[in-house]
């Protein structure tokens, strides 16, 4: 299918939505276009829900996501695996650390193993309140997949699996070539 004849390219065009999808052109390679069509699909998605996380919760993604890992672990975690669990810098973490503990939702303790390290954990009023978004979250991801029928979901998401692990593959193998 070209992207003339694409109509969900036609729509969005009509719509103003084509964000990194106008990008591709009528004789770019099907992955191409496809790539800039994830991107943009993502790109939108996360919008939505960092704007649906600010007017409702007065919150960032990366405070729900910050929460999100630390719900995952009740016990807690040092601010180093949290860092990179999070896949952001240290510093980073510290500030969203800052003002999770200043609201309340999240304690920082000393490590009694490494007196060096930091173990944060959410407060009992921090579950209660990222169990209220996670909700909240899931009924918005439900919303905005709901124009995909249930059996294409799974089979994107079986489909990308296959790609994540063919792109592992690529990477581990350009590793060993740059040796």
């Amino acid at each position: 299918m070209t992207s003339k004849t694409d109509p969900s390219r036609t729509l969005l065009t009509d719509a103003d939505e084509l964000g990194h999808e106008a990008r591709s052109e009528l004789g770019d390679h099907a992955a191409l276009k496809l790539w800039l069509r994830l991107l943009a699909s993502t790109t939108q998605i996360e919008d939505e829900i960092r704007r649906r996380l600010r007017n409702r919760f007065d919150t960032s993604l990366p405070r729900f996501d910050y929460m999100a890992q630390l719900y995952r672990q009740p016990d807690g975690l040092k601010m180093k695996d949290l860092s990179r669990y999070l896949m952001v810098t240290g510093g980073n973490v510290t500030g969203v650390t800052d003002e999770l503990v200043r609201d309340g939702f999240v304690t920082r303790e000393n490590s009694p193993a490494d007196r060096r390290a930091w173990i944060v954990r959410l407060t009992e009023q921090g579950r209660k309140t990222f169990e209220t978004m996670a909700q909240a979250h899931e009924q918005w991801i439900l919303e905005l997949f709901s124009g995909l029928d249930p059996s294409t979901v799974q089979q994107l998401y079986s489909q990308l699996g296959a790609l994540r692990v063919h792109v592992v593959r690529v990477q581990e193998q350009t590793n060993k070539d740059n040796r």
